[in-house]
């Protein structure tokens, strides 16, 4: 009986032994993760100062620091307005910033991060994995609960984000661990988990005007710190609206576009300085930026069109509703960016035919007729051609006369058979060949 006691002593010992092993082993794993946090953020800190760099594109370098530096979108950040009243007074939830490449969304996530203090720590929809999203959400909540140090996780491109990528974000969202800035050139209302957008505040942002671009040119081209200062450039003015134009909104597209101008233009030659100011000739040669090396610099006009997004719909709106105005410039404006952009060109065919129906009607019975040719004419001869009976069939709709008379009165209809209950056939319009109750 003795020696069965001393046994179970020696196990219960054993047992003991093991389990201080293991809580060992789980304090040395925990001060691994803290330290491994501190050196991570250390090389995080290392990494946005290379980024301030002079080798960094022109548009990198010239990111505004503040909300007074940002240009554009008044619409939400001019003074008073919801998303700054948030930011200045450090009550920011989490946000998705949606809209067209170039508006500032990154950029405009950095700003907030440096106002409210916060570690920004940037993640891409399209690079990152569970794994790092799991580490990253880890080292938020314990910079909250060591230093009670924010972060502001910047999701770009979160639309690539499949469903569970996304919904791992969700308790550490709801908990208040990080506050979440998404930033997707999709409609978030359809590309993103409706649970994360409605536990964050979305935001658009819309696309740079010409003479916002035009203050982005003269601010890098005047910044000796960031910018093109040290630069002699004499920039015509045509030059500077061509730019602009053809950036389609875009600042990113226009800094660099205005970059890769200015290093690739060569100075004029001063032919009334000596060969002893050759070094101060260097100094001092002008690189002239005119409307030539605008259109070298930038080529061809970027179109900002997405054959599933936004941009898709509020074309083909903006064809239809030129057509419906008789508008036959703009429409066939919108035509043209369509195909340029490389849309379905059956797409608009079928979309041609349906206008000729709805819109035209009854007041030109020949649009039907026409709509129908060209859609088969297009299938027939295939692009680029195609396009030839597609501005034929554009202009004709816009010039015939319209008639929505029998599309209203079938949607009408259509409302009185929901609304009401449904009747039953007059005896007049029924089928009299056969009776109602056949004699056997």
């Amino acid at each position: 009986m003795t020696a069965l006691t001393e046994l179970g002593a020696g196990f219960e010992s054993a047992r003991s032994d093991q389990r201080l092993a293991v809580r060992l082993q789980e304090d040395a794993r925990f001060c691994r993760g803290a330290y491994s946090s501190f050196v991570q953020d250390l090389f995080e800190e290392a990494h946005e100062t290379e980024l301030a760099d002079t080798a960094a594109p022109l548009a990198t370098r010239m990111r505004p620091r503040s909300l007074k530096e940002f240009v554009g979108q008044e619409h939400i950040l001019a003074p008073g307005k919801l998303l700054r009243r948030a930011i200045e007074a450090d009550r920011l939830p989490s946000v998705i910033f949606y809209g067209p490449p170039g508006t500032g969304k990154t950029t405009l996530a950095r700003i907030i991060a440096e106002m409210t203090h916060a570690k920004f720590v940037r993640i891409s929809g399209v690079e990152s994995n569970v794994a790092e999203m799991r580490r990253v959400l880890a080292a938020a909540t314990n910079r909250l609960r060591t230093s009670g140090q924010r972060t502001i996780l910047f999701v770009d491109e979160i639309h690539h984000f499949n469903k569970a990528q996304q919904d791992i974000l969700l308790p550490d969202v709801e908990a208040g661990n990080l506050r979440l800035i998404g930033a997707t050139t999709y409609n978030p209302f359809f590309y993103v988990n409706s649970a994360l957008v409605s536990r964050s505040q979305v935001f658009r942002l819309e696309s740079l005007s010409v003479e916002q671009l035009e203050e982005l040119i003269e601010r890098a081209l005047a910044d000796k710190e960031r910018g093109l200062g040290n630069y002699n450039v004499k920039m015509d003015r045509d030059a500077r609206q061509h730019l602009a134009k053809l950036s389609d909104g875009d600042a990113r597209k226009c800094l660099n576009a205005l970059e890769i101008g200015v290093l690739t233009t060569p100075p004029e030659a001063r032919a009334s300085l000596s060969v002893d100011k050759k070094n101060q000739q260097d100094a001092d040669a002008t690189i002239h930026f005119t409307l030539a090396v605008a259109e070298e610099s930038i080529q061809q006009k970027a179109i900002v069109y997405d054959r599933v997004g936004d941009a898709h719909y509020d074309t083909i709106s903006a064809f239809i509703k030129s057509m419906r105005g008789s508008d036959e410039k703009g429409a066939m404006y919108w035509l043209a960016k369509m195909l340029h952009a490389g849309e379905d060109f059956r797409f608009i065919a079928r979309r041609i035919v349906i206008f000729a129906s709805e819109d035209v009607g009854l007041a030109d019975p020949e649009a039907l007729p026409l709509a129908i040719a060209t859609q088969q004419a297009v299938e027939f001869v295939g692009m680029p051609e195609a396009r030839i009976p597609l501005a034929h069939a554009t202009a004709y709709m816009c010039r015939a006369a319209k008639s929505r008379e029998a599309y209203d009165w079938l949607n009408a209809a259509a409302e009185q058979i929901e609304a009401e209950q449904t009747k039953a056939v007059p005896e007049q319009l029924k089928n009299k060949h056969f009776p109602i109750n056949p004699k056997s």
